[in-house]
């Protein structure tokens, strides 16, 4: 781990401007690229911590908060320690802002984010990685079939309906992948049932995708989220793991 440098900033985007976190070893150097996509809850300081810690082990980090266009961060006041009633609250509140988020403008953005990056002095020339939690795990998907020639490495940690009957299905992109997935889901996660996961594993496994799928037992969706009943500590350092291992086989940090 090495020391790291955290700070906010604004980012252009067709639509407008999203605010966003930026986490990068303190040393000055390029580092490679990595475009983190925050949970339902939106930027705060334990996902800035997040950022922080991935930033350490020598990776440039840009969280944005891909919920711009219904303001800047937090959109809703969030306690301390957000519990089960409390989670679903919140989310009731922030559901319908999920939802105009498109596919289609969330890729739009998600041009703007890595052109952010491949303009950035502190991140190195190539492709970068992507990783994202609960709804960020789908934008994560969703950026490496958007962009197969910038993504080399895509995570997805407790995301949901990965594998639906809508036409527009994370799975049914999987023929656009180039990067390398690795996928964390929850074995309590009431979003992403086994036949889902079943699924998006028969998705990959017929376009020829690289990846590693693993059920994490006793995790709930969320799990890697401190400051929420959900975290698992023992989850979340696998996580870390699996993360860290991705990355440095496709980024080379």
């Amino acid at each position: 781990m090495t020391a790291v440098h955290g700070e906010h900033l604004n980012l252009t985007t067709p639509d407008g401007v999203a605010d966003a976190f930026l986490a990068h070893p303190d040393d000055g150097r390029p580092h490679p690229g990595v475009l983190l996509y925050m949970d339902a809850f939106g930027l705060r300081p334990s996902l800035e911590e997040m950022a922080k810690r991935l930033a350490g082990h020598g990776y440039t980090v840009l969280m944005p908060n891909v919920l711009y266009r219904a303001g800047r961060a937090p959109l809703v006041d969030l306690p301390d320690f957000i519990d089960g009633p409390q989670a679903a609250e919140i989310f009731e509140r922030l559901f319908p802002l999920i939802r105009a988020l498109t596919p289609e403008l969330a890729m739009r953005d998600a041009g703007a984010y890595l052109d952010w990056l491949a303009a950035s002095p502190l991140v190195a020339e190539g492709p970068v990685g992507t990783t994202g939690y609960c709804m960020g795990g789908v934008l994560a998907i969703r950026t490496a079939a958007a962009h197969p020639d910038r993504i080399a490495a895509a995570a997805a940690f407790h995301a949901g309906r990965l594998a639906t009957d809508a036409e527009d299905s994370p799975h049914r992109l999987a023929d656009r992948i180039t990067a390398e997935l690795y996928f964390g889901h929850a074995d309590q996660d009431a979003s992403l049932p086994a036949e889902q996961i079943e699924a998006l594993e028969t998705a990959l496994d017929n376009a020829g995708v690289r990846h590693r799928t693993e059920v994490y037992e006793g995790a709930h969706h969320g799990y890697t989220q401190a400051g929420t009943s959900a975290y698992n500590a023992e989850a979340s350092e696998r996580h870390w793991e699996a993360l860290l291992d991705l990355l440095g086989r496709n980024l080379q940090p």
